[in-house]
């Protein structure tokens, strides 16, 4: 994994639909990212991705058969709105209007990043998904993690 972001960053948007990267998510990139992907996220969200991150993704969804129906559909979903974007000399990522509209994005913005991508929400729409978080987290935790072994928890 040549990327590990990690942070919650509220930005905002511009009228023109330009967000400013934060400094410190930057500093994460390093000064080589400058071209990015951006998608939609599987919620009503948006996925940014450093490019050589979204051609290691797309190389397996490439893997799927487009003879199976829900194979075929999954690159569908996957691919759509996909669309490169340049950061410009003010450090500014210029949003397509069909994904803003897509993703209820308003002036207010959370950019959630994680492992090697940036998940894009609106400020409102991001707090309705944190309110909704399970009481029951630590069982969830436990089926995810909990059978791991000791020689898969030294790896990890």
């Amino acid at each position: 994994m040549k990327y590990q972001l990690t942070g919650e960053y509220e930005c905002k948007m511009d009228p023109k639909g330009r967000i400013r990267l934060p400094s410190d998510l930057l500093q994460q990139l390093g000064d080589e990212t400058h071209m990015f992907t951006i998608n939609r996220g599987y919620e009503k969200h948006l996925m940014l991705y450093p490019n050589e991150v979204w051609e290691a993704k797309t190389k397996d969804i490439n893997q799927l058969n487009i003879h199976n129906t829900t194979q075929r559909q999954v690159i569908r979903y996957f691919y759509r709105g996909a669309s490169k974007l340049k950061i410009d000399s003010s450090d500014r990522l210029l949003l397509p209007k069909s994904l803003i509209s897509y993703a209820g994005l308003k002036k207010e913005l959370i950019l959630f990043a994680y492992q090697e991508q940036i998940e894009i929400w609106s400020k409102k729409n991001y707090d309705i998904m944190l309110s909704s978080e399970p009481d029951n987290f630590s069982i969830i935790a436990d089926e995810v993690f909990g059978s791991k072994t000791a020689d898969e928890e030294l790896k990890s």
